[in-house]
């Protein structure tokens, strides 16, 4: 059966060291030194990476050896840069996305390509989303959970939104600059605690904000299960039904009635979770998703699933049916 992993991350090898260009530490910089890849931010160092992180054939015959044939590829949130003057983030926007799209053309039949924007600027995101899709042939950008001081609900960000609607482009929400961080540095708690909130931030921005109410076409994907969002959802509801003057001040409709109207990826680490998540979205609206190639990742990509039992029809829709869905490509596209 076809397999299409929808959260995988990629970077160059390489790419422009706009920290020495501009003088600004803050951005990320791939350093190799003797064949070691390491990424350095704000100075200090952020994260090694190997091998299945940037070259693009040795992760088709990784990934393979679990039965997956594709994979969406996305770059790493560290890379949004979204604190940058925009036209030195559009700079690296502008290589991350060219990087992608070639790595489409050479292996079509692996790679699905979904873009970055500089969103700090939603007249340059837009541009370069337009870029993205049109020349490009991305099937959609990666946003992250909020936009430096704005939420998803921001007045200034809808127009980006309504040009990805009318683009028919897909968008994955994934969390970073996690909030609580400064408060919690121990124990690696800003990926344990503060990620999954800020993917419930997200959800509840762009639903009670009203955006999702206004572009019913928009397709919009949460990485790692939509966090707390799903699991929640029994007490956002309450709160939208109890106090509505606080809750349903920019959209009167339930939130729940949502959950049918977005996508979120299979990467909770938790088959009761996972089963649960499929209870309250429906297995058309979940799809496989593994954070690959890093250690929060699901580490065997399916597993999560295989381990539940489903019906075939079921599983169709979790291995690639939801993903073609939401990336608007034909199942022809992997074979």
């Amino acid at each position: 059966m076809l397999k299409i992993d929808t959260h995988a991350h990629i970077l160059p090898a390489r790419w422009p060291n706009l920290a020495e260009k501009y003088g600004d530490e803050r951005f990320p910089v791939m350093v190799d030194a003797d064949g070691r890849h390491r990424i350095y931010k704000d100075g200090k160092f952020f994260r090694e990476v190997w091998a299945n992180a940037f070259d693009a054939e040795h992760r088709i015959a990784d990934y393979a050896k679990f039965g997956v044939q594709a994979q969406a590829i996305s770059t790493v949130p560290v890379l949004f840069s979204y604190w940058a003057k925009p036209n030195q983030a559009l700079e690296l926007h502008r290589f991350l996305n060219d990087h992608t799209a070639q790595i489409c053309r050479d292996h079509p039949r692996h790679y699905a390509g979904i873009g970055t924007v500089p969103l700090q600027s939603p007249t340059l995101a837009i541009q370069e989303m337009e870029r993205c899709i049109e020349q490009l042939g991305l099937q959609g950008v990666q946003i992250g959970s909020h936009v430096d001081e704005w939420n998803l609900d921001a007045p200034e960000l809808f127009p980006f939104f309504e040009a990805a609607a009318d683009l028919g482009a897909a968008i994955l929400v994934h969390p970073w600059d996690m909030m609580g961080k400064e408060s919690m540095p121990k124990y690696w708690l800003p990926w344990l605690v503060g990620m999954p909130a800020e993917q419930s931030r997200a959800a509840c921005c762009l639903i009670f904000g009203g955006v999702l109410e206004r572009l019913p076409k928009l397709r919009v994907a949460f990485a790692h299960g939509g966090g707390s969002f799903p699991y929640t959802i029994g007490r956002i509801e309450h709160g939208f039904r109890m106090r509505p003057d606080l809750v349903a001040t920019d959209n009167a409709r339930n939130p729940r009635e949502y959950l049918d109207r977005v996508y979120f990826d299979s990467c909770v680490h938790d088959d009761r979770a996972l089963r649960y998540l499929l209870d309250v979205a429906g297995a058309h609206r979940v799809m496989l998703g593994t954070d690959y190639p890093f250690p929060l990742g699901e580490q065997e990509p399916g597993a999560g699933i295989a381990a539940l039992g489903l019906a075939p029809t079921q599983e169709k829709s979790l291995y690639h049916g939801t993903a073609l869905e939401w990336l608007g490509l034909p199942a022809s596209r992997f074979h």
